[in-house]
């Protein structure tokens, strides 16, 4: 395990970080992990490098292999740096019946990226996941914590215009809500 010399949260994220873990009982603080991954996610450019996973392996005293393995199995954590803005387009299939392979495209020729990829500015990735459960309103994508359903390369131009004009870090948990 590494020494995380570097890493650490800032003092409202370890307050909040140890409210989490005091929830369960000695021995079972594991179970803290998907939120703690979430505000580590947060408080580190969006994404989750070894070191932090080692960090958070070594908060909940669990072996850092454990962490890697909750890490890389859900969609919503990123493994390597991701825009400020990550684009998150479903592609299952209703949302693929729907036109979502449209968007992708009509996203990809815009910004000049492909999925996967993060525009040269720092602005935007664009990440194609799995059923986001919006099916009934497909095509849709989602930045952050908002969906963007219902989805027309009009509505794309204005959503991404938006955000580009904002400039802002959009993760699933906004670091403001970073709060014990």
């Amino acid at each position: 395990m590494s020494t995380n010399k570097n890493i650490h949260f800032s003092d409202d994220a370890m307050a909040l970080v140890q409210k989490i873990i005091n929830r369960y009982p000695e021995g079972k603080q594991k179970s803290a992990l998907l939120p703690i991954l979430h505000i580590a996610q947060a408080e580190f450019d969006g994404w989750l490098s070894p070191e932090v996973m080692d960090y958070v392996a070594s908060l909940l005293k669990i072996q850092p292999i454990e962490v890697y393995e909750v890490a890389t199995f859900y969609s919503m954590f990123n493994m390597k740096p991701v825009g400020k803005c990550l684009i998150e387009v479903c592609r299952t299939g209703p949302c693929w019946l729907m036109g979502a392979e449209d968007v992708v495209r009509y996203i990809e020729k815009k910004l000049g990226i492909k999925a996967g990829e993060t525009t040269a500015d720092g602005m935007f990735t664009l990440k194609t996941v799995e059923c986001l459960a919006s099916c009934g309103t497909a095509p849709m994508m989602q930045i952050g914590e908002t969906y963007h359903e219902n989805l027309t390369l009009e509505k794309v131009d204005d959503i991404l215009n938006d955000h580009k004009n904002r400039g802002n870090r959009r993760t699933h948990w906004e670091k403001d809500k970073v709060k014990p």
